[in-house]
């Protein structure tokens, strides 16, 4: 093995492990990312799930209006604007 050799590797190993570390580093904060973006995207499901049962709760008073003739429609669509109404008294309503 040449003499030249013997310091070039020996320079080689401290700079392979600072790059190893660094390369450590950003899988880290990749996983990191990757963690917040999941908590994220679950927050937002659960948003929108919610939405989504309001806005079938609406659709089937809208349909039970809808299909309802005579005086009560009427009468069922002021109460509506009147007050707002909990999906939980309406689902009982409809029921």
């Amino acid at each position: 093995m040449s003499p030249l050799m013997i310091p070039i590797i020996g320079m080689m190993i401290p700079i392979i492990a600072i790059l190893a570390k660094v390369y450590m580093r950003s899988i880290e904060m990749k996983e990191r990312q990757l963690t917040a973006m999941g908590e994220n995207t679950a927050e937002k499901a659960a948003q929108y799930a919610s939405r989504v049962a309001e806005l079938e709760q609406r659709v089937r008073v809208l349909e039970r209006i809808a299909t309802d003739g005579g005086i009560q429609t009427a009468a069922q669509i002021e109460a509506l604007r009147d007050s707002p109404v909990s999906f939980e008294t309406m689902r009982d309503k409809v029921q």
